[in-house]
């Protein structure tokens, strides 16, 4: 029977979204437990001296919004200077610094920012633990988080466990920012990815094409989905397997899969295949790459949730929805154009469309109802 389209997809959606899942209810539990009674105070110290144009809640609509739009074209200025930066240092072949860069930056959001989290959380808790011992396994999380994300020896599950863990510690960071300025900053940084990755002269686009036909994997921090195992072909009993046939069983694997995405075979040390004595028959497994999401996808899609975990949970259950099937069509379109595509503007649109709706429509009307005792 031919698989169908959702076959080949159904593994690869679900590997992306349950991460994807788990990263926002988990920071809607994280900003819930740190939320102050008073969510419409200043930013934190720390999150305002990102704000080149201050925010202040007694400020009127039109100077907020003129503040959030100027912070979010800044902010998206900044990173558009980095991500060309990177892709000079990129050129230039300077892998081994851009690899310490990651590493560093990845412990200083494990020990530095985790580390604030989890004060607040021991202190807010009462958890009875000394310095001693919060320090001691601050530092080995944070060192053992390094270690994971950037080795590929490590298992699988470790790594995604922790790239899980960045996102959700920057996240919690960026629903600190005002209310105003955050929405701008979404909205802004959905149509730069657009532009980043499908403009001819994107900086993401040109990463992707230069790490391509280097067959190099650009160091930065990526959640990779679990490979899924699709197939598997068997070979009839023989001395030996040249490595012409074994390429040519690789094309006939791809001709007969008519899957949407690249195939490559697991052979031992990619050397002609040899029988040992007493072997009636070997397998070559069939799998497919997993599918890559970046740091800043599960940033940004939490950090829109989270925002809504602070108005309420109704709003959470909207955004959560939206975000997840905004994230699914992205998978479906990637299938169809196999090429590189922007994860956060279909879902950041939505999420942000239904954040209003939800909270400007349909909040007052369940409301309205509710308290009238009137059940549909």
């Amino acid at each position: 029977m031919e698989s169908t389209l959702l076959d080949a997809l159904g593994g690869e959606i679900v590997s992306v979204m349950a991460p994807v899942s788990i990263s926002m209810l988990l920071v809607v539990l994280l900003v819930s437990s740190l939320a102050s009674p008073s969510p419409e105070l200043a930013p934190s110290p720390a999150m305002a001296g990102l704000l080149l144009f201050p925010e202040t809640p007694s400020s009127s609509p039109s100077a907020k919004l003129q503040s959030a739009l100027l912070n979010a074209l800044a902010f998206v200025a900044m990173i558009a200077a980095l991500t060309f930066l990177l892709l000079l240092l990129f050129y230039l072949r300077c892998t081994a610094f851009l690899k310490t860069y990651t590493r560093f930056s990845a412990f200083f959001v494990l020990a530095s920012m985790g580390g604030s989290i989890l004060l607040t959380l021991i202190q807010r808790l009462s958890l009875p633990l000394d310095a001693a011992s919060v320090a001691l396994f601050l530092l080995n999380f944070s060192v053992l988080g390094v270690v994971s994300v950037m080795n590929s020896a490590v298992p699988i599950l470790l790594k995604q466990g922790y790239m899980v863990v960045l996102g959700i510690i920057v996240a919690a960071w960026f629903t600190k920012l005002p209310e105003w300025t955050t929405w701008a900053l979404l909205i802004a940084l959905s149509g730069y990815d657009l532009v980043a990755v499908l403009a001819p002269g994107g900086p993401l686009k040109l990463l992707v094409e230069l790490a391509s036909s280097r067959e190099e994997e650009l160091p930065a921090l990526v959640y990779e989905a679990r490979p899924r195992v699709s197939a598997s072909v068997e070979l009839q009993p023989a001395a030996r397997v040249s490595a012409i046939e074994v390429v040519n069983l690789e094309a006939e694997i791809v001709e007969s899969s008519r899957s949407e995405f690249e195939i490559e075979q697991i052979l031992e040390e990619r050397s002609p295949l040899v029988r040992s004595p007493g072997v009636e028959q070997s397998e070559i497994v069939e799998t497919t790459r997993g599918i890559k999401l970046g740091l800043g996808d599960f940033v940004f899609y939490s950090v829109l949730v989270g925002r809504a975990a602070l108005y309420d949970l109704m709003t959470v259950y909207a955004c959560y929805l939206a975000v997840i099937s905004g994230l699914g069509c992205t998978l479906v379109l990637l299938s169809v154009c196999r090429r590189a595509l922007p994860a956060l503007p279909i879902s950041i649109t939505l999420g942000v469309i239904f954040y209003f709706l939800t909270r400007l429509l349909m909040e007052p009307f369940v409301v309205g109802i509710s308290s009238q005792l009137i059940m549909l």
